[in-house]
């Protein structure tokens, strides 16, 4: 069960790439990989919603 703090940070609407456990969830909501997922932050910005719009 994850803690209530990590689980609000998720869900923040940023991606955030300097934490592992931000990494791992967004690649795993994406089913993408970490490459992709930096990609994808570089091309639009940490931006959940622009994330998912990019990768469409």
């Amino acid at each position: 069960m994850e803690n209530n703090y990590t689980a609000l940070s998720l869900d923040n609407g940023i991606i955030n790439m300097q934490e592992y456990y931000a990494i791992e969830y967004w690649t795993n909501k994406f089913d993408i990989n970490r490459e992709a997922l930096q990609k994808a932050v570089n091309a639009v910005g940490n931006s959940v919603d622009e994330v998912r719009k990019y990768l469409k």
